[in-house]
């Protein structure tokens, strides 16, 4: 059996070393931060949403029942618009299909508690990964007491966008490499339980303000606070420039968010101390070289508009596994294997959770696209064995995200055509939909 280093314990690391450990190898997690169970939470992050891809990922190692006891579900979205109306749009056709909030910090515990109770896995943190040699499994790292170098038979990088792991790959022949980064960035805020304890916000739903070409969202948390976070372009009159007074700061969101403003201790103090992210697309190829992979954001980081990241980097350590029982954990021939089928499925969701952002910060608030989607889940409670919508098949399926994005674009025409028609339209929907879904 192999001796396999992984490089980061964020959270597909920690997964990955408890899959490999199962199949009997020896594995070490390398993690740059101290030992976050121990140090607290630390850095910013975007509240999680854990949906169908990565509950089966920790179904198979026996972890979705932790997990989903420390998790809020989301069965829809609702608007709300500029005077605070509200409005709700479930996310599956009968209402009952969810998503579910989970705190970052909270399931990195856990899973580096699974991967901990492993025998054949071993962690060192303070432990930062700063280069790795693919032709000999060297690994260099970078600790309170200097640098040091590794060997391994296997090294996997899974640290995350910034990846230092994959620089031997970007630097090789042939290899493609682009970074993109959106004109909008991210910042963090707190909306408090209400007076009474309870959630001040119905925690059964993912909130949006849609404004166009910005946005915020409120996550619900299990201490019945919610995480809101702004995205908002860097620069312009809706962006974060230009707000650098408290006053200033209050009548931003007085104008944009008036129902949310309240709900927010101090919004000004929180919005001057919070840092702002960045939002990143990063697309790789190849994968592999020599003893080196690439899995989750090291090797296709995406924008987290479809709540897919996570879910996605869950699914890439299902498909390793499932080509390690292939190849009889043959590492040289599995993990090309990996990185070939994989590869298509995550250019597909970088697309789609663009695309997504679009819908989410503009397209919601449509009264045209509300009247789709009630016709797109129309069509689906009278033909639900030939109709799932894309949001279904991304979040409810583990339908492969290419698989998933062609077939709803086929499905999709017949549902906009019937929403451009208006109401008229969508009393057609009976009478056709079965001589019109293949």
């Amino acid at each position: 059996m192999a001796d396999v280093a992984i490089a980061g314990a964020g959270l597909a690391g920690p997964l990955l070393a408890v899959y490999v450990a199962r199949r009997g190898h020896d594995v070490t997690l390398y993690e740059r931060r101290p030992d976050p169970r121990l140090a607290g939470a630390a850095g910013r992050s975007i509240n999680l949403a854990l949906s169908a891809r990565g509950i089966d990922a920790l179904h198979r190692v026996g972890l979705d029942d932790v997990v989903m006891a420390h998790g809020l579900a989301m069965r829809g979205r609702m608007m709300h618009d500029r005077a605070g109306t509200l409005a709700f749009q479930a996310y599956s056709a009968d209402g009952s299909k969810a998503i579910n909030s989970i705190s970052r910090h909270g399931l990195n515990g856990l899973l580096l508690d699974a991967a901990d109770k492993e025998p054949t896995v071993s962690m060192q943190f303070d432990a930062r990964a700063v280069a790795a040699a693919p032709d000999t499994g060297e690994l260099t790292l970078e600790t309170p007491e200097g640098r040091r170098t590794v060997c391994h038979e296997v090294v996997i990088g899974a640290d995350g966008a910034y990846s230092a792991v994959r620089d031997p790959i970007v630097r090789s022949e042939r290899a493609d490499y682009r970074q993109e980064h959106l004109p909008w960035g991210y910042k963090e805020l707190t909306i408090a339980p209400d007076t009474g304890g309870g959630f001040a916000l119905d925690p059964g739903a993912l909130h949006i303000w849609p404004r166009g070409d910005s946005m915020m969202i409120a996550l619900p948390n299990p201490d019945h606070s919610f995480t809101a976070t702004l995205f908002w372009p860097f620069d312009g009159p809706s962006g974060f420039a230009g707000l650098d007074s408290p006053e200033a700061v209050t009548e931003r969101f007085e104008r944009d968010y008036v129902d949310a403003t309240p709900l927010f201790e101090d919004v000004a103090g929180e919005f001057a101390h919070n840092p702002i992210g960045t939002l990143v697309t990063v697309r790789v190829w190849p994968w592999t070289r020599g003893r080196l992979g690439l899995l989750g954001d090291a090797a296709h980081a995406i924008v987290p508009f479809f709540g897919q990241g996570m879910n996605c980097a869950f699914e890439d350590v299902v498909e390793l596994d499932r080509c390690l029982e292939e190849t009889s954990d043959d590492w040289a021939e599995a993990l090309p294997r990996y990185a070939e089928r994989r590869k298509p499925n995550a250019d597909a969701i970088a697309e789609l959770a663009i695309d997504n952002f679009v819908e989410m910060r503009d397209k919601v608030g449509s009264p045209v696209f509300r009247l789709g989607k009630r016709v797109e889940h129309a069509i689906e409670r009278l033909a639900p064995d030939r109709f799932e919508s894309l949001y279904e098949l991304v979040s409810f399926t583990t339908v492969p995200y290419a698989e998933a994005r062609d077939r709803a674009a086929a499905q999709r025409r017949f549902p906009a055509n019937v929403a451009a028609l208006g109401a008229a339209g969508a009393s057609l929907v009976g009478e056709t939909v079965r001589r019109w879904v293949p």
